[in-house]
């Protein structure tokens, strides 16, 4: 029996590609290791198309990497590669997939040719390692329509696992602005903490399908994170990009109010970490936060560059990295989600769900602090997004959720920016005072 395919929402994305772009470009799908980009495009491929070719460039034959030294006759290159994949080509009808082209970065350049000569339409993936790096000697082609692969958010989450009811309760839930209730809320939450200790990498969930043990998942996303390491050695040598992804659950633990590369590595200089940061952002295993200097609907063009916060970007990942020196049996974060008794000093693992569902969302990252007018205390907002012409703040809690200084601080300072103000919790929905308390199930349906 073969891996289930799960059903995700980049589809619909690739669907448009086929139908309004095809002609001129080629489809790049970017993402982490084991996000799912190579069975989507297999399964896209095999459903939207007459035939299709996957070239893995991991794991090819030679003779199929040695055509890439001359694509100057495109109809013996097609020949030959029909011949050695035993695969037919018809034209308008017929994709080929370049997996993991980054590997072999002529192909990539091809892209430019093959999409020009109009016979097929063309898939590639890239992965963890820097695009970028691996492009240098090659004219990158403006031929590519690139979009981005995340981890599976909530609402695919609950299709993986069966669940067609619980995405559409929610939905009508925030139409009508009303809470669930207690037993639906408690319930609902239930779902939702599963949902943040499996994660949205395919794998942990296949596992968890499989085997229907949260221990078992933890060995799978065990192994997810070491792959990542081991390829943070090639984008960076001396193992700090690998130091600075481990220390994140300690940096957001720590209430910092930005990342603290000391925390890593001790003596390690910003401008280190400048050259590093945007090939550990390329490789999708990070999500960042910037500062902003000037909260308004602008943020971008005053972002603080130096100043910032970094999640991962899987919350399951991030609960298995937050304990990764322990066993499983030991790693308390498990039973205390499971059972809902996760203390407040513990609410930055709420902290890194939100942030991965905002920018799946396709919401920039930024957040805000401000020293306080009656003490040395700073308040700090955990998210600011935009909405039209106004900014929402939004602050994530665990614990008092009825306590929101910063929040009101923020708005009172900044009040003729301020669209809806959001405090996510874990209770149940309400309405008071101007804020809407939203559980942190609702944040991916807002």
């Amino acid at each position: 029996m073969g891996k289930p395919v799960f059903k995700r929402k980049i589809y619909d994305e690739m669907l448009e590609w086929k139908e309004n772009r095809s002609d001129q470009y080629a489809l790049l799908i970017k993402g982490a290791r084991r996000v799912g980009k190579s069975t989507i495009a297999k399964e896209f491929a095999k459903k939207e198309f007459k035939s299709y070719i996957v070239i893995d460039f991991a794991h090819t034959s030679k003779a199929i990497i040695e055509l890439f030294d001359d694509t100057y006759d495109l109809d013996f290159f097609f020949l030959q590669l029909q011949q050695l994949t035993g695969t037919r080509l018809y034209e308008k009808e017929s994709v080929i997939i370049f997996d993991e082209v980054q590997l072999l970065p002529k192909a990539r350049q091809a892209i430019k040719y093959l999409v020009a000569d109009g016979r097929y339409k063309y898939i590639e993936t890239g992965s963890l390692m820097s695009l970028k790096k691996n492009t240098k000697d090659i004219l990158i082609p403006s031929e590519e329509h690139k979009i981005s692969m995340y981890p599976m958010d909530f609402e695919e989450f609950l299709w993986a696992i069966g669940d067609e009811v619980t995405a559409n309760t929610i939905k009508t839930l925030i139409a009508k602005k009303k809470p669930a209730g207690n037993a639906m809320h408690r319930n609902l939450m239930r779902v939702f903490r599963l949902y943040m200790l499996i994660g949205g990498m395919p794998q942990a969930i296949e596992t968890y399908l499989e085997h229907n043990n949260l221990q078992a998942v933890d060995v799978t996303k065990r192994e997810i994170i070491d792959l990542y390491e081991e390829d943070f050695t090639k984008i960076d040598s001396s193992g700090l990009a690998g130091d600075v992804y481990d220390a994140i659950p300690a940096n957001l633990s720590s209430n910092a109010s930005r990342y603290v590369l000391s925390s890593a590595r001790e003596g390690t200089r910003a401008e280190r970490m400048l050259d590093l940061l945007p090939d550990m952002l390329s490789s999708y295993t990070v999500n960042i936060a910037y500062h902003a200097n000037n909260p308004s609907v602008g943020m971008a063009l005053e972002k603080d560059s130096e100043r910032y916060k970094l999640f991962t970007s899987d919350v399951g990942l991030f609960i298995t990295l937050a304990f990764k020196d322990k066993n499983y049996t030991e790693n308390v974060i498990y039973n205390k989600l499971l059972s809902d008794k996760l203390e407040a000093n513990l609410g930055y693992v709420y902290e890194n769900a939100v942030a991965q569902m905002l920018l799946v969302k396709g919401n920039n990252l930024f957040y805000y602090t401000m020293e306080s007018d009656t003490s040395n205390h700073l308040h700090e907002i955990d998210f600011l997004i935009s909405k039209g012409s106004k900014i929402c703040p939004m602050e994530v809690k665990s614990g008092n959720y009825r306590s929101h200084k910063s929040m009101d601080a923020f708005c009172e300072r900044f009040s003729s920016r301020i669209g809806d103000k959001y405090v996510v919790h874990t209770k149940d929905y309400k309405w008071e005072n101007g804020i809407h308390y939203i559980p942190v199930y609702m944040i991916p349906f807002l």
